[in-house]
Parts: C-alpha cells; sequence; structure tokens
C-alpha cells in the first residue's frame, strides 16, 4: 500500500505506517482505505490514537501497550447518525453518533487532518439520511397497500375498495399527499371516487 497517498496533511510517516499495517489486516474485500488522521498531544504521545474512514466505514485506532497492540471501534456508513467537530487551542476534538446512540471520540486532531474527517463524515451523514428517508417512503407506500393511481387494473382495485375501509384509504391517500408522493389533484380524484362509492 502506498504511504505517501496517506501523508498529504502534515501526518506522521512513521505513525501511519504502524496504523496502516494494522489496518491492512481488518480490511474488507472491496474495501478501499481513503484517509487516516492521527492525533497529536501536546506532550508527548508515543502510540497516538487515530481515525481511519474507508468507502464503508469509520475506523478509530487506539493503540495498547505502547503500541504493541491495537484495539479497533468501528461501524459502517449506514449506522451513522451524527458527526460533529470541536475546535481548541491545542486541536480538534472529532464526535460521531451512531444510530443506536454509541458515542465514539477522539480528542487532539490537528484541525485540518480533523475536518477532512469531518468533511467526510458529513458526506455520509447526508447520504445516509436520503437512504433513509427513501425506505420511509417505500414504507408508506407499501402500507397504502392497494390505493392504485393509474388507470390499469381498474376494475380490480374497485372490487378490493369495497372490501376495504373508505375511512383508512381516505388516511393513506391523505398521509401519500403529505408526503408528496401524489398530487392534490391524484388526491382530490381518488378521493371523489371513493366517496362517490359510499
Amino acid at each position: 500500500m502506498d504511504i505517501q497517498k496517506y501523508l498529504t496533511d502534515n501526518q506522521d510517516e512513521k505513525d501511519i505506517e504502524k496504523v496502516l499495517d494494522k489496518l491492512n489486516g481488518i480490511l474488507m474485500t472491496d474495501e478501499a482505505l481513503i484517509y487516516i488522521a492521527v492525533q497529536k498531544k501536546p506532550a508527548i504521545n508515543i502510540s497516538p490514537d487515530s481515525v481511519a474512514i474507508t468507502n464503508k466505514r469509520i475506523i478509530f485506532c487506539r493503540p495498547k501497550n505502547l503500541g504493541l497492540s491495537m484495539e479497533f471501534q468501528d461501524f459502517i456508513w449506514r449506522d451513522m447518525k451524527d458527526s460533529n467537530l470541536k475546535e481548541n487551542m491545542l486541536g480538534s476534538t472529532l464526535t460521531v453518533k451512531t444510530i443506536n446512540n454509541i458515542t465514539y471520540t477522539l480528542d487532539y486532531l490537528p484541525k485540518t487532518q480533523a475536518r477532512r474527517v469531518y468533511s467526510y463524515c458529513q458526506e455520509q451523514e447526508e447520504i445516509q439520511n436520503e437512504i433513509r428517508r427513501q425506505r420511509e417512503i417505500e414504507v408508506i407506500k407499501a402500507s397504502a397497500g392497494n390505493i392504485n393511481l393509474g388507470a390499469q387494473n381498474q376494475t380490480s382495485t374497485e372490487e378490493k375498495s369495497i372490501q376495504e375501509d373508505p375511512v383508512e384509504t381516505l388516511k393513506k391517500l391523505k398521509q401519500l399527499m403529505d408526503n408528496f408522493l401524489i398530487t392534490r389533484d391524484e388526491y382530490e380524484a381518488k378521493k371523489s371516487e371513493i366517496l362517490s362509492r359510499m
């Protein structure tokens, strides 16, 4: 693995080399390492903590036993809920929360490196929020059940609608309209159709 591409923001080469050596053993198939930020405490720190960004997850690397072993804390991007960055005089503190309300924190990150990691976390947060929003829309559509807004299968839809509770069907239609899944005109047309059969 080319170490030079991970030394773009004044990372210490020896620290990156140690982290890379450990990370190579835990990367999944088709997982690409994108960036590594290394802690820089004001006092001497023989084995600094670091955070690695991949295309699949974020990995907090915490050396133990003077760097002889490493503890990894990670989660896939799909599980990310929120990320925060706090800049201080002596560096930055990155905090990341998962959808299960687990919090990971890494302090004393150099500001440039911390901003890079934070920026990537923000991008992933936006992507994952959109994916969750799309899933919610699919659930609403699925829960709407037999509502058919098109002309096709009109007779089978009408037969099913007769068996359905019209009030529930109207509620589902209203929910679809409120979530911008159907237009007001489509809602009014189906509403009139349902009311005419009552």
